[in-house]
């Protein structure tokens, strides 16, 4: 296939496919369009009674672009990643241009959680995301939808489901629905840096 660049990439998005590549050795991209596709309903994105006692009791901090690289890598350090270098490469260049982001969980100073994915309109299209301790990848999406919410995207795109994805709200819709979905969210021009990220009692408080 022809060389894929930071622009195509961001066309591609644009037309709701998305890279995936067989594995971190695989040299080669594939474009993917899923017949029924994940996404997270910002409008009613639910906090467990768990997970709200996790985020009450604290021992965390949450940033917004504090080690982009980091989560990246935290999210390909398995046994099994669609990561490969070719693809970190193009998010590093995505995250230079401001369209790629990530929101981390720190322990101190240890990174022990985190999300990335990128941003076009009103959409974020969520990539991956990893966990190095209970609960962490839980913590860094709740602050993440809450504050898509309030940055005013209208699309958090998480490509499939899984049962972690689905347990936190997570809910699987036919593609005609999706394209009509990214459609909508393209006309709008959302900044994910335009608030900084919600205190925990506004997360809190914002859930429902």
């Amino acid at each position: 296939m022809s060389e894929v660049t930071p622009d195509l990439l961001m066309r591609a998005y644009g037309m709701g496919v998305f890279p995936m590549s067989e594995n971190r050795d695989d040299p080669d991209i594939f474009w993917v369009d899923p017949i029924r596709r994940g996404i997270f309903p910002l409008d009613s994105f639910h906090i467990s009674r768990s997970l709200r006692r996790r985020i009450r009791r604290g021992g965390y901090t949450v940033t917004l672009n504090g080690d982009f690289e980091g989560v990246v890598n935290g999210c390909a350090d398995r046994d099994e990643t669609w990561i490969n270098e070719q693809i970190h490469t193009l998010y590093m260049a995505l995250h230079a241009r401001g369209e790629a982001h990530s929101l981390e969980v720190w322990d101190g100073t240890a990174l022990i959680g985190g999300v990335y994915g990128v941003t076009l309109g009103g959409a974020f299209f969520g990539e991956s995301m990893f966990s190095r301790k209970t609960d962490a990848s839980k913590i860094a999406l709740a602050y993440l939808i809450e504050h898509l919410r309030r940055c005013g995207f209208t699309l958090f795109d998480t490509q499939f489901i899984t049962d972690h994805l689905s347990s936190l709200g997570a809910i699987e819709i036919p593609r005609a629905d999706y394209h009509k979905m990214l459609t909508w969210a393209l006309r709008h021009d959302a900044d994910i840096t335009a608030h900084s990220l919600p205190s925990p009692s506004e997360l809190l408080g914002a859930s429902t």
